[in-house]
């Protein structure tokens, strides 16, 4: 069973960790956050780990003497090169951490004022290494881009964190918005970065070292959505790949590991081999035409028409997961419209997606690319001609929209031959597809 919270005979000192590159629109507003905390200056140290490499650095510098002057234990940390990315510089600034709590945040995430002090009570007893809290969204109503992030990371909080957390079994850091305890991080070995997701991985080193970890739904902490499409296909790319490589790593662990229970392990299978979805669903994409063609005219395999269309019931699992995940905060209707649209732009990421995977699990190293940040919030805020900005419109772009006419081809045969079992899956590719791709080259001619 999950932790409850208890209480504190004495505050702790907490020491809040601010791992930051190249930021220069979101850092004002992340330390102004940081210091309107309501906790005590003298139990709070700040550490703001800077690798920035542009104006960044120099708009900090004047940031922090201003807050020091105002009497915040904040220090200015950097390193000579940035060595390990995000996970090196979390493991150097944890060398001179006074505090036995360590609270992370990115830089687009803004943390409410009594953030600590719900957290805090979570670490009662000795046991407890992590306590997550689930991601709001500043901007989730700027574009149909983003309400749809927001769709599917509220059913990943929800329902994934929320239901494995409920049941006992292994959950993740999310790389920011939570607080680890600084033991836990030393008995599971440190930050390492020899995978794309840090926080994954250390989170399973230490469950599997005993520690135990607690997620707040209750506990909202709101963050800054890519506003792109190419920065959404970074983040969605250093997340599938490195759940990858977190699986290549730590899965066999996992199950080598006799004080966790078989349900566990199953669970974690499950968590650390969810990327590899995308392999599955864009192997059955691009088969699913060949099958059209050899069932309509071969009707000895028409079988195998009926065992894809098997397949597709998987809709009705998608249906109540994400209905469960949202059923307090939308109407009957939004669910309506917004699912469909979101599970085919899915469809339309997973040649995208799968190659990050493939990469993962055969062990191809990449670098880390943070995603770009902005500063957006409202409708009216632009990203355009600021700086950051990624570019996709190369090779890949160009397959995803031959995709997209590939699967109106589909389209077109199913209503042609009168076999109507494909036209929906094929029109959402097609359809999902072709918004990849469009945005994809729209996002960088700007």
């Amino acid at each position: 069973m999950p932790t409850r919270a208890g209480s504190l005979s004495a505050l702790p000192l907490v020491t809040i960790q601010l791992p930051i590159y190249n930021e220069r629109y979101v850092v004002e507003r992340l330390l102004k956050a940081i210091t309107a905390l309501n906790y005590p200056k003298n139990c709070l140290e700040i550490q703001v780990l800077d690798d920035s490499t542009d104006e960044t650095r120099p708009l900090l510098e004047k940031l922090i003497a201003q807050y020091q002057s105002e009497g915040f234990d904040i220090k200015y940390i950097r390193r000579s090169q940035r060595t390990g990315f995000k996970a090196g510089a979390l493991a150097y600034g944890l060398q001179e951490a006074r505090g036995d709590l360590i609270a992370i945040f990115d830089a687009d995430f803004i943390p409410k004022a009594d953030f600590l002090k719900q957290t805090l009570l979570y670490f009662h007893t000795p046991k407890v290494g992590v306590v997550q809290t689930r991601w709001g969204h500043l901007n989730q109503s700027y574009s149909l881009l983003t309400m749809l992030q927001a769709f599917g990371l509220d059913g990943h909080f929800t329902v994934e964190q929320g239901g494995r957390n409920a049941g006992g079994h292994f959950i993740n850091f999310n790389g920011t918005a939570g607080i680890w305890r600084k033991a836990c991080i030393i008995d599971a070995g440190g930050w390492s970065a020899d995978t794309l997701t840090e926080d994954l991985d250390l989170s399973y080193r230490a469950q599997l070292r005993g520690w135990e970890f607690v997620y707040l739904e209750g506990i909202v902490t709101p963050a800054e959505l890519p506003a792109t499409m190419p920065a959404l296909k970074s983040q969605q790319y250093r997340w599938m790949k490195g759940a990858a490589e977190c699986a290549r790593k730590n899965l066999s662990a996992v199950w080598q590991n006799k004080a966790i229970s078989v349900s566990t392990k199953i669970f974690a299978t499950f968590h650390l081999l969810n990327s590899g979805v995308f392999v599955a669903v864009l192997l059955m994409s691009l088969l699913s035409l060949p099958l059209l063609f050899i069932t309509t005219h071969s009707t000895q395999y028409h079988t195998l028409l009926g065992i894809l269309r098997l397949f597709q019931l998987s809709i009705i699992v998608l249906v109540g997961f994400y209905a469960t995940a949202h059923y307090s905060q939308k109407t009957f209707w939004q669910l309506a419209w917004q699912l469909p649209l979101f599970l085919t732009v899915i469809m339309g990421l997973s040649l995208h997606n799968a190659i990050a995977v493939v990469e993962g699990y055969l062990g191809k190293k990449t670098p880390f690319i943070r995603t770009p940040k902005w500063g957006i919030v409202e409708k009216q805020d632009s990203w355009a001609q600021k700086k950051y900005l990624l570019k996709s419109f190369n090779l890949l772009t160009m397959l995803e929209l031959l995709l997209c006419l590939y699967f109106i081809g589909g389209v077109v045969l199913g209503v042609y031959w009168a076999v109507p079992q494909l036209i929906v899956m094929h029109a959402m590719l097609a359809i999902g597809f072709g918004f990849v791709s469009f945005y994809s080259i729209k996002h960088s001619l700007v």
